[in-house]
């Protein structure tokens, strides 16, 4: 499975994302550049973590903008996939390709730290061949990560079974103390209606190699990989 990486300015995470799918899963990726307009054949595009033109407005509604997210948004009007982790889930909502939007924490503070999370659906890549009543140890880098939308795109999200990943305590219980941002209904991801793009706000490329010692993200990769080779 070819993967294509997308390198914005301000992107930070990109070469981490990059080294875990080429080294630690053994699939090729492409590196692209925001101003290209060439995907370069790649079966799944990542939009990686970091700072996309260091935030200025809004995070991710510059880099909506960015010439390679016309090649993007066409790509998943296509049925292609496509994940944005962190940053790249705030690209996603300012373009429109997931629901909801990503505003300031709640305690208005940068946070930094591991968290956890379960899936709150099998019905995705990135969940279907993981524990659903296992919780996965991932690091959280955010401050702008507080997951919001209005009540009835809540119903419909729910109801359509879209939210992903749901922050969680160690045991897997979700519970307020569990959720580091104050994202509604404890959501730390999701995907649009088609089930072919996906937002993550955690990082399941920082905790993939095992001189991290911790490799609880290698199991949503493999499970990208099992859902698609299969």
């Amino acid at each position: 499975m070819k993967f294509g990486v997308v390198t914005f300015p301000g992107s930070n995470c990109d070469q981490d994302i990059i080294d875990v799918l080429s080294r630690i899963m053994g699939q090729p990726v492409e590196n692209l550049w925001h101003k290209n307009h060439e995907l370069k054949g790649a079966d799944m595009i990542i939009l990686p973590g970091g700072f996309s033109y260091g935030d200025y407005l809004r995070s991710g509604a510059i880099a909506r903008f960015s010439p390679v997210m016309q090649e993007v948004i066409q790509f998943a009007k296509k049925g292609g996939y496509v994940l944005g982790i962190c940053n790249g889930f705030q690209i996603l909502t300012e373009a429109g390709l997931v629901p909801g939007a990503l505003l300031h924490n709640e305690n208005r503070k940068f946070i930094c730290r591991n968290i956890y999370l379960k899936p709150a659906t099998t019905n995705s890549l990135l969940t279907a061949e993981i524990n659903p009543n296992g919780a996965l140890k991932i690091p959280i880098a955010h401050g702008e990560g507080n997951y919001f939308a209005r009540p009835d795109v809540i119903k419909s999200i729910e109801d359509q079974d879209q939210v992903l990943f749901r922050y969680c305590d160690e045991l897997g219980n979700v519970t307020p103390e569990s959720n580091p941002n104050g994202s509604m209904h404890n959501i730390a991801g999701v995907c649009n209606a088609k089930r072919n793009v996906f937002g993550l706000m955690p990082h399941p490329e920082r905790a993939a190699d095992p001189i991290l010692g911790n490799q609880d993200g290698v199991a949503i990769f493999e499970s990208i990989l099992k859902s698609v080779l299969a």
